[in-house]
């Protein structure tokens, strides 16, 4: 079947990120007042790309929380850190960066901007996708880790030097509301708006394009696709090798190849386009729907 004639509804996925967004980022004196949120709420972390330093922010970025601890392990936050990140990953894996990561969303959205020629793959897209565990590495665990000050605290590199979610969420916004900011904006500055400037264009033609090749907070969760609690399964009988599945996952992820392979965001587009009902997913292993849908008839 040609991919074009399958089209999958998102919207109920994009109403819960949205929702997400919305319930995380709540604080909304902090946008009159162009000051950041910093009550008690701010020590418990919020499972996706959530920049700590947003006007509107209730809770901590993982990814910011660790370079800023990690540096010293006399710090009890840093355990509580990283336990939450072991608690989501082997719970459910990187169904958090298709259902509740709120740059994930912004990255969806933007994908959905008319473009005369969306681009899939290209010849250096596997090796790119590595790139994003180079990263976690360098910048949010190997330099927050052996550069520290006195007091045995690193600098967050990562946020500092490359995240579009802080620009964005709070880098713009905070220098926007606060005109004393402006004398002390740097080159720093510049770089980082070129930076969201760049993967905002990237994100028009290439899905996600900061999840595939950027993001150290999905290159942990996509450590535990295979072994997390949540699964997705594919019942080999019942599948007509139609190739739906893997014709409409935009993070070119072929599901009865593998169908925990660690670039899945678990969107759920290739459960709505299996014929058969092969692909189900769940924490439990259950047993598969006993019907059996014509191949050949798909209507999505």
């Amino acid at each position: 079947m040609d991919k074009k004639n399958i089209k999958i509804k998102e919207w109920g996925r994009h109403r819960i990120q949205i929702f997400w967004m919305l319930l995380t980022n709540s604080y909304l004196i902090g946008f009159i007042q162009g000051k950041i949120y910093k009550g008690k709420l701010k020590n418990l972390c919020v499972p996706g790309m959530n920049c700590y330093s947003c006007p509107g922010a209730l809770g901590a970025c993982p990814i910011g929380s660790l370079q800023a601890v990690i540096g010293s392990w006399n710090f009890k936050f840093s355990f509580y850190v990283i336990g939450f990140l072991l608690f989501i990953g082997g719970l459910v894996g990187r169904l958090i960066c298709g259902w509740l990561c709120p740059f994930g969303l912004i990255q969806d959205l933007l994908h959905k901007i008319p473009f005369y020629k969306k681009i899939e793959t290209f010849p250096a897209d596997r090796l790119l996708r590595k790139s994003k565990y180079v990263i976690l590495v360098i910048f949010v665990i190997l330099l927050p880790l052996f550069l520290v000050d006195i007091l045995g605290q690193g600098t967050p590199y990562f946020c500092k030097l490359i995240c579009p979610v802080g620009t964005l969420e709070g880098g713009i916004p905070l220098v926007l509301l606060n005109k004393s900011m402006h004398s002390a904006l740097s080159w720093l500055y510049v770089w980082k708006n070129f930076l969201l400037a760049s993967i905002i264009i990237l994100s028009i033609i290439i899905y996600r394009p900061f999840c595939k090749y950027l993001c150290p907070l999905g290159a942990i969760y996509s450590l535990f696709n295979s072994v997390s609690i949540f699964k997705y399964r594919v019942d080999k009988e019942k599948c007509c090798h139609c190739n739906n599945c893997a014709k409409v996952c935009k993070m070119q992820v072929d599901p009865v190849k593998n169908a925990n392979y660690f670039e899945c965001i678990r969107c759920g587009s290739c459960k709505k386009a299996c014929p058969t009902g092969a692909i189900t997913s769940g924490y439990l292993k259950s047993e598969f729907a006993k019907t059996n849908k014509n191949c050949n008839k798909i209507n999505i």
